[in-house]
């Protein structure tokens, strides 16, 4: 079997602790706080970057560096690794698009060499939990057609459900008008909205109160989970721990699922759904919620 490297984009969201322990190979995707750039080793600590925004910084993102992803393919080929590069949603972001066209020009310049890029059509914790069950059928022995093949399969079983505490940042990146916003903020309304099969974060639903939100993901959950089991779930936040810890023990209580992994949304996506978003990641029978 080839010797093989598995990355995915920063915007995976996976703890730091499954980075480390699972030498997962991550590329960075560069952020902006009040004009200074952040990324790649160069990071705000995530309660200072939420607080920021909290204080109205102005906040902004970038896809995905080609000279960046060019630098870390051609260090891979050059070892003598094949490439598996899952990459954060083509519906979200170009990130797939750089990679796909940087990895054909590696593979031009050193015949012979292999990367393989697949559209995972998931963020944050989705995404997630897609390269972190990747890298353990890796560690299994798997190849990397094995693994690839296991992949596309289950990118429609990754089930994401999000739910924000303040609908500014949803309209400031476009998802709502501005009136839906003010309307929305006066009477209390919070979306829950999902990744859907294109890759896209859509709405599908609307309650009024932060409790009901969650409880609204969790019954979205209940609606996917028949016939699956799940060994792991992802929980992400944007800075509301407490809320990610009610998440959780619902989950235990409800589902019977002990292994959870709660960790920060990155500044990448946090910047466009701001401080108080909740995430919650599973396998499901498919991404559809009902």
């Amino acid at each position: 079997m080839n010797k093989y490297i598995i990355s995915t984009d920063s915007t995976g969201d996976i703890h730091p602790d499954l980075v480390k322990k699972h030498n997962i190979v991550l590329h960075p995707l560069y952020y902006y706080v009040n004009g200074e750039q952040y990324g790649a080793g160069h990071e705000l600590p995530m309660k200072e970057f939420f607080d920021s925004m909290r204080n109205d910084a102005k906040v902004s993102t970038s896809a995905s560096n080609p000279d960046v992803i060019r630098t870390l393919f051609e260090q891979q080929v050059g070892e003598g690794y094949e490439v598996l590069h899952l990459s954060f949603s083509s519906g979200l972001s170009c990130s797939y698009q750089n990679a796909v066209m940087v990895a054909n020009e590696v593979m031009e310049n050193h015949p012979g060499s292999r990367i393989v890029v697949i559209d995972t059509l998931a963020a944050s914790g989705g995404q997630g939990l897609i390269a972190y069950k990747a890298i353990l059928l890796k560690e299994q022995g798997k190849t990397l057609d094995e693994v690839a093949d296991w992949v596309r399969e289950n990118i429609q079983r990754t089930c994401h459900q999000f739910t924000v505490e303040d609908l500014k940042y949803l309209w400031r990146g476009g998802r709502i008008s501005k009136t839906v916003q003010i309307l929305g903020t006066l009477i209390n309304v919070k979306p829950v909205l999902h990744v859907d099969e294109e890759g896209h974060l859509v709405p599908v639903g609307n309650v009024r109160g932060r409790k009901k939100s969650l409880n609204a993901l969790l019954d979205n959950m209940a609606s996917q989970l028949e016939g699956v089991e799940n060994d792991v779930v992802f929980i992400n936040h944007g800075d509301c721990i407490e809320d990610a810890e009610y998440v959780a023990q619902q989950v235990r209580e409800r589902f019977g699922i002990q292994n959870i992994v709660i960790n920060y949304i990155s500044p990448t996506i946090g910047s466009h759904s701001g401080p108080g978003t909740l995430a919650l990641f599973h396998m499901g029978k498919s991404r559809n919620v009902g």
